[in-house]
């Protein structure tokens, strides 16, 4: 019966490869979409297209946008902190973003029950459960216990993120031509996630509270769960702790070659600094967008929309890297991506200084129209940075070594939303008080424009050829095995070998 399943999976398959696209008119627009999914699905398998939508598109994007419109409210309204310290709080919730190598390492090294992968799914859903519920049901928590449970729910979307990087930046070194269309497919899943998110979350805010929104949350953190119960994963003889520690040793050697790599460290210097001298003053403008007797004022329900919004913007910028930008060498896209940053932050100035108003446009319009070309503008940039860091990665360790440079890029945010919090409280801005909140957003629009001097550091090459040298690329790790690279999940109807 298997066998037969196997046949009929891999006949549709080859049926399916044979459908040709349409090559004019509105209908070969409208599918393209559709096709290019499928020359993933068939050059990749189907699996990882499905574990990148899973991972990415609920548990970050619309988990995220659910996180986010619900954290700044459960800390405004619940918690009633005040916007520096709110800065600081939602530095620290990211903690786990900046350990992920050893999530990494721990997925590569350390099985359990002979298992790589799923236990650490497994593990990860139910962290999150357990986070989000009691969030949800306890309506008097400490602020401490508050900030431990967010960051333990962090810990779980972390966790689960770093499995399906390392399944990017291992097929990004097999398929390094299409390594862009796999980080287009992330940013397409994140940003249609973010839009479905925060288009409902002002709304269930309103209706169910930001404790109630937590609730919601434990559903993503359920489909991880799910995941790690259907991952296909070969079982392996559990390791001796020696071998574990050999392999730690073999992986961190490996690692710091790399790194002494002129053309790694120069790149992730500049992508920390770019990250970091970008001020980060969020909370100081959320509290004046909605508490100020002078600002806007918006509703939960406004604030859900704009963010919606901006997830469009986010939107555009994957579709105009993908079809548009892909084949320019990563410099120059972040040369005019950081100058663009620097300029859209003026118009947040406009807004705080009501230039806007004395124009006749109204604040909502204003904001949306702001928060859409900051989200694009803001994934232009990040996303030629996301594939750059994919073909940093050496064969072997891809998955830890992904890790290592995502813990870099967030450990440039942690410092730019703790500096934003510093630059708020030192500028006095209060819940009650914004009267130098503009001082604080030109600070950061002034700091943007310092990335560029350190471009240099990113090397000007093909984004379609590997960058890596030889004698890293050549790099045999000691843990690297069949085993510890069988990343796909669980099919829902069994394919043989011919269909992947």
């Amino acid at each position: 019966m298997g066998e037969e399943q196997g046949d009929a999976g891999s006949r549709a398959a080859d049926d399916f490869e044979q459908i040709d696209p349409p090559k004019n008119g509105i209908w070969a627009f409208l599918s393209a979409p559709f096709y290019w999914f499928r020359m993933l699905a068939i050059e990749l398998h189907w699996t990882f297209v499905f574990g990148v939508i899973v991972v990415y598109g609920i548990s970050q994007g619309l988990g995220g946008a659910f996180s986010k419109v619900g954290t700044q409210y459960y800390m405004k309204d619940v918690q009633k902190v005040q916007p520096s310290e709110a800065q600081v709080y939602r530095g620290i919730t990211s903690v786990p973003w900046i350990v992920k190598p050893l999530w990494g390492l721990l997925t590569d090294l350390v099985p359990m029950l002979g298992y790589h992968r799923r236990p650490y799914f497994v593990f990860a859903g139910i962290l999150g459960i357990i986070a989000m519920a009691v969030l949800s049901l306890d309506k008097d928590l400490h602020i401490v216990l508050a900030i431990l449970l967010l960051t333990a729910g962090s810990g779980s979307v972390a966790i689960a993120d770093v499995t399906v990087d390392a399944c990017v930046a291992q097929k990004s070194g097999a398929y390094p031509s299409l390594a862009a269309d796999m980080q287009s497919l992330c940013g397409f899943s994140v940003s249609i996630g973010s839009l479905v998110g925060f288009s409902l979350s002002g709304i269930l805010v309103h209706l169910i509270g930001s404790q109630g929104l937590y609730g919601l949350l434990a559903i993503p953190s359920a489909l991880v769960l799910l995941v790690g119960i259907s991952f296909k994963e070969t079982q392996t003889t559990t390791l001796a702790y020696e071998q574990i520690n050999q392999k730690f040793a073999s992986a961190a050697i490996s690692m710091w070659r790399t790194l002494k790599c002129p053309d790694v460290w120069k790149p992730c210097v500049y992508m920390y600094f770019c990250l970091s001298l970008s001020l980060d003053v969020t909370e100081g403008m959320f509290y004046w967008a909605t508490d100020a007797k002078d600002g806007p004022q918006f509703s939960k329900q406004i604030i859900g929309y704009i963010m919606a919004i901006g997830s469009v913007g986010s939107l555009l910028g994957a579709i105009l890297y993908q079809y548009g930008l892909k084949n320019y060498p990563f410099r120059d896209i972040l040369f005019w991506a950081q100058l663009l940053s620097c300029a859209s932050g003026m118009l947040d100035l406009a807004l705080i200084l009501r230039l806007n108003l004395k124009l006749g446009i109204p604040d909502a319009l204003f904001v949306v129209m702001d928060a859409s070309v900051s989200q694009m503008i803001g994934r232009l940039k990040w996303m030629p940075l996301l594939v750059l860091s994919s073909k940093l990665c050496p064969p072997g360790i891809e998955g830890t070594f992904f890790a290592l440079l995502m813990s870099i890029d967030n450990a440039g945010i942690l410092t730019s939303s703790w500096m934003g919090g510093l630059l708020l409280h030192v500028l006095g801005v209060t819940r009650t008080e914004f009267g130098k909140l503009w001082v604080a957003v030109l600070i950061r629009n002034i700091m943007r424009i310092s990335p560029l001097f350190l471009l240099f550091l990113v090397p000007r090459a093909d984004p379609n050829l590997a960058i890596l040298p030889d004698e890293i690329m050549n790099l045999k790790v000691g843990f690297e095995d069949q085993e510890a690279v069988n990343v796909e999940l669980l099919s829902l109807v069994e394919t043989s070998d011919d269909t992947k």
